[in-house]
């Protein structure tokens, strides 16, 4: 399990950006998000740097958690 602070998610748009971005590097990837403590936890194949890029693609900035 990957777990990932995205302090720049704010709201229910920020949290399916940053789902659809896990999902383009890991499509059958477990997300769960905390949207009141901004983490995201991915369990799947793709590695943090690949998740990283992929938020980082959309706009948020991410920090281990």
């Amino acid at each position: 399990m990957i777990k990932l602070n995205v302090p720049d998610m704010t709201c229910g748009h920020c949290e399916a950006a940053i789902r659809k971005a896990v999902k383009s590097v890991d499509p059958s990837a477990d997300v769960r998000v905390d949207l009141p403590a901004r983490t995201v936890e991915v369990r799947g194949e793709a590695g943090p740097d690949d998740l990283r890029a992929a938020i980082a693609a959309e706009g948020y900035v991410t920090e281990a958690a």
